[in-house]
């Protein structure tokens, strides 16, 4: 097992986000997070970082239970997480360097890193650039290499396609999927867009708000589907999961977004 999240409770403001949260994740698993606007699924994300800490209950990943952010867990935020006076590359080997404990191997640290930037698709050239000279794709598959330079068991993944424009967060998917498979790593991705969680992810979680907190609605294991997928199939699939996770009625009358 690779997460384990034990009746989690989150409560901001004396108002609960997440009631009795209850999800095993196995390593190598892809799982896609998804929900309504309010429902917490950042959140959830935050928690298995170990950025943020549950009220009850607790998260363990690899058996450990979280209570800082380590080199356990890579992270991939939405907005990228580069530093602007670092190039591309001095970005990727960043991590290296501040965990290298005095061992600093420059060269081999700069060589690894081209290979990742290579991987993700970008060149020699595109390393020497400071984030301002790349596009948002671009900076995006920075932002994934200098997370996964580091080896980390898990990678997390908090919308990190959503401001990308149609075409880049199409490859951008492809490669998180290749990555995926070469690599192994358990990756937990957190996306509003329900056919993007149904076709990259090897089963989908979704929560649901309600009065007293948000909890899994559903949690569907779903086959590898291809975007270009028989419509009709991914059809049902994307029905079931937006059923699950659209909120009660009297929730969504009642109450406005807390949290993502």
């Amino acid at each position: 097992m690779s997460i384990r999240v034990e009746n989690v409770v989150v409560e901001y403001a004396r108002r609960r986000v997440l009631n009795g949260i209850d999800i095993q994740i196995e390593a190598g698993e892809f799982v896609s997070i998804v929900g309504e606007t309010g429902c917490g699924k950042s959140t959830l994300l935050r928690l298995i970082l170990a950025e943020e800490h549950p009220a009850e209950g607790r998260v363990l990943v690899q058996g450990r239970e979280r209570t800082r952010p380590d080199r356990t867990c890579g992270y991939v935020p939405q907005r990228y997480s580069l530093f602007p006076d670092k190039t591309a590359l001095g970005n990727v080997t960043f991590g290296l360097e501040a965990t290298s404990r005095g061992f600093f191997k420059g060269r081999e640290f700069r060589e690894e890193a081209l290979g990742y930037l290579r991987h993700t698709g970008l060149t020699e050239a595109d390393a020497r650039k400071y984030p301002h000279q790349l596009s948002g794709g671009m900076q995006q598959r920075v932002a994934i290499a200098q997370a996964l330079i580091m080896k980390p068991p898990v990678l997390l993944m908090d919308e990190a396609f959503s401001a990308l424009d149609p075409g880049t967060r199409r490859g951008m998917q492809g490669l998180i999927r290749e990555l995926w498979r070469e690599s192994g790593t358990t990756v937990v991705f957190v996306t509003h867009n329900t056919r993007e969680a149904v076709c990259l992810g090897t089963r989908v979680i979704a929560l649901a708000r309600h009065e007293s907190g948000s909890s899994v609605a559903l949690d569907l294991e779903v086959p590898h589907l291809d975007f270009d997928s028989d419509e009709e199939e991914l059809g049902r699939l994307i029905a079931r999961v937006e059923e699950a996770s659209a909120a009660s009625e009297g929730f969504r009358r009642g109450m406005a977004p807390l949290i993502r």
